[in-house]
């Protein structure tokens, strides 16, 4: 089914799927607090360096259970086994990190959520990112717009979100430009970006944040641009891709000044700038 396209039915079935986002984001961060509260992190080193702890491991196993329920194929970061030959045929799939930010998860600082965005194609068309810490609730759905809330309500709706959330995004006092910037990741190519700004906007203000609160910043309107010059997987930016777009903004490729492409033949993505 292309769930881009405009049919009433089609509207729908993409809001039920969200509704399952939704009620999966806020569960696994039930979850991932309880593990964060305990200080039994059970700390591993993958293959490639990056952390892995109880939470992702709970998060993804609570989220796997529910979006499977949707009949929608799911492509986590804890469960890489689909591959490419199959899912690149996948015309409608989940994309999921379940602990976002796992480094600032073992580091206490909260800067961490969990991430859940609907992709058609190579497109993100709605997503779901959740703060456990703060109970912030973030959802972006392509031509319904974009909602925050705080909540620990495990069967929050969409409808919801639209009647009570706060609508994104927020006014910006416009005499600062503000750059966001990784909390754990801020090299001189990063440095140099932001030095260039400075000519077209004197006074900038930069900030540092984890994980995808900083694409959560320019939905919101609390942050101008986000410029990323280093690695990150397609499940680091879906979800926030996808509210981003649904209040106008986007994630375009550094390179080429287009829209950040999924499900690709190697999940990592170029750098790129969120505005």
């Amino acid at each position: 089914m292309n769930i881009e396209g405009n049919g009433h039915k089609n509207r729908l079935q993409l809001v039920e799927r969200m509704d399952l986002a939704l009620h999966a984001a806020v569960k696994s961060g039930h979850e991932i607090m309880r593990i964060y509260k305990s200080g039994e992190f059970g700390v591993e080193l993958k293959a490639d360096r990056s952390l892995l702890t109880l939470a992702d491991k709970a998060s993804h196993q609570i989220i796997l259970e529910l979006l499977t329920q949707s009949g929608v194929p799911v492509l986590s970061e804890e469960d890489q086994q689909t591959e490419y030959p199959l899912r690149k045929d996948w015309d409608c799939f989940w994309l999921v990190d379940p602990v976002d930010g796992t480094k600032e998860f073992v580091n206490r600082n909260g800067e961490f959520t969990v991430n859940i965005a609907l992709m058609q194609n190579q497109t993100p068309v709605a997503g779901v990112i959740y703060v456990p810490v703060t109970q912030e609730l973030y959802v972006g759905v392509q031509g319904e717009g974009a909602y925050k809330m705080e909540t620990d309500k495990m069967d929050i709706s969409f409808a919801e979100m639209k009647k009570q959330g706060l609508k994104l995004p927020v006014a910006k006092d416009q005499s600062v430009y503000t750059v966001v910037g990784s909390r754990s990741f801020m090299n001189q190519e990063t440095k140099d970006f932001i030095d260039t700004l400075r000519k077209d906007y004197p006074n900038i203000e930069v900030l540092s944040r984890g994980s995808s609160l900083k694409i959560c910043m320019i939905a919101e309107g609390k942050a101008d641009i986000y410029p990323r010059f280093g690695p990150t997987m397609e499940w680091d930016t879906a979800a926030g891709h996808a509210i981003v777009k649904a209040v106008g903004k986007n994630i375009y490729q550094l390179d080429t000044g287009t829209p950040l492409e999924y499900n690709k033949q190697s999940l990592l993505n170029p750098f790129f700038v969120v505005k």
